[in-house]
């Protein structure tokens, strides 16, 4: 199934996906493909962050559910659920989102490049970590190493992106995308 262009209906999709694997987790202590991360961290990593980057850009207080420690399962779906309210919010067309590293632009188009594309990456280091299908939307993974191959100084520096992976001429665009990122494509956690 192709993702929507639309960011509600894509943060739908993805997070989904995402919401299936964090269900399908029976351990939360496997080693992840992010070095020095457990498949709980992943959870972790996704509740924490957004939350206060629509906090502190937009001043959007998401619900809180309990913590990843207590219920990993529990916190990714309150979590889910707020991002996806405001999303589906009418009156979210006409917020902005302020960040001194982005500028200002549509509160949708910020969480739909920043934490829906954020979500869709970090859904393959979980299914990995949790032995899970880790198959990803081909076209999304392709739209996605586009758009970051032209700004890889910026990310790169920003410190968020490992070291690229170097990946087989003949990879997968997957793959490709996953090497960009600074993860092995052939993890297998053993």
């Amino acid at each position: 199934m192709a993702l929507s262009d639309r960011p509600a209906e894509r943060h739908r999709q993805v997070a989904g996906l995402f919401t299936d694997r964090v269900r399908g987790t029976r351990s939360w202590d496997a080693p992840s493909p992010v070095a020095g991360w457990a498949a709980r961290d992943v959870v972790r990593h996704l509740t924490e962050w957004c939350s206060g980057f629509l906090a502190s850009g937009a001043g959007i207080e998401l619900p809180r559910g309990p913590s990843v420690d207590e219920n990993p399962v529990a916190a990714w779906q309150v979590h889910c659920d707020g991002v996806q309210a405001v999303l589906d919010d009418p009156e979210t067309a006409h917020r902005q989102l302020t960040n001194p590293h982005t500028g200002s632009m549509p509160l949708e188009t910020a969480i739909d490049q920043f934490y829906t594309a954020d979500v869709f990456m970090h859904t393959w280091d979980l299914a990995r970590a949790t032995g899970q299908d880790d198959r990803l939307d081909p076209d999304f993974c392709a739209q996605l190493l586009g758009q970051m191959e032209q700004m890889e100084q910026v990310l790169r520096s920003s410190g968020q992106f490992g070291t690229r992976v170097e990946v087989p001429g003949g990879a997968d665009t997957q793959a490709r995308l996953m090497g960009f990122i600074g993860r092995d494509p052939f993890w297998s956690g053993r």
